[in-house]
């Protein structure tokens, strides 16, 4: 990363060579950024980013070969010291929400003013997260929305089922402690399965982990 008093390093892509260009402008015009690379497409922003380890990656969402989020999740995946920030025309709160969650640092809308984005690129580059505040509540409102379609809501049945296939009990000896016939467990444990998404007891016991219904 660039050490204090030096400019940040920053790759630019954007398949609009005009739009690109003025971009690379401005952050250079700031005295604070320079533009180590440019591309026209995902496959050579990637590239780019790879052989030049800039502080950070200013990418358009919509590339030719690989989209702005394939570079930001392939940045990730390979532990590249660079930091994304996605600049888009696109603005539904669903792609913010999948570029945050694939490793971008920032959001930007294409439209945003030059001096934004500059402030965005050094925000980024000190290890800040940018999201303006237009983005922000309709973020908010896809988390919102994504962990109430992931919430699961059993029944104290289920919930006494889970926790005795969690601990390794099967469905004759559930019954048995629970003082009910087996075919009773049975269709607990058919519902069970359906609201988890599941069709045997690990895979039951391990999403229920994974959504925290388990310690």
């Amino acid at each position: 990363m660039s050490t204090l008093g030096s400019r940040v390093r920053v790759v630019v892509a954007d398949d609009h060579p005009i739009y690109r260009e003025g971009i690379a402008r401005g952050l250079s015009l700031s005295g604070q950024v320079e533009v180590v690379a440019e591309a026209g497409d995902g496959a050579e922003a990637l590239q780019a980013i790879r052989s030049e380890s800039p502080d950070v990656a200013v990418v358009d969402y919509r590339l030719p070969k690989l989209d702005g989020i394939a570079v930001v999740r392939a940045i990730t995946r390979d532990g590249l010291p660079t930091r994304a920030i996605v600049l888009s025309a696109v603005t539904q709160s669903s792609v913010v929400y999948q570029a945050i969650e694939v490793g971008a640092a920032g959001y930007l809308a294409k439209d945003s003013p030059r001096a934004e984005i500059v402030s965005a690129v050094l925000k980024v580059a000190k290890g800040g997260t940018v999201i303006p505040p237009e983005l922000a509540g309709g973020l908010v409102g896809e988390i919102r929305m994504r962990a109430d379609s992931e919430a699961v809501y059993l029944s104290e049945r289920e919930r006494q089922v889970l926790e005795a296939f969690s601990a390794g009990r099967s469905i004759p000896q559930i019954a048995a402690e629970l003082f009910l016939a087996v075919s009773t467990v049975k269709t607990h444990t058919q519902r069970l399965y359906e609201k988890l998404g599941v069709s045997d007891r690990a895979a039951a016991v391990a999403e229920a982990m994974r959504r925290g219904l388990l310690e």
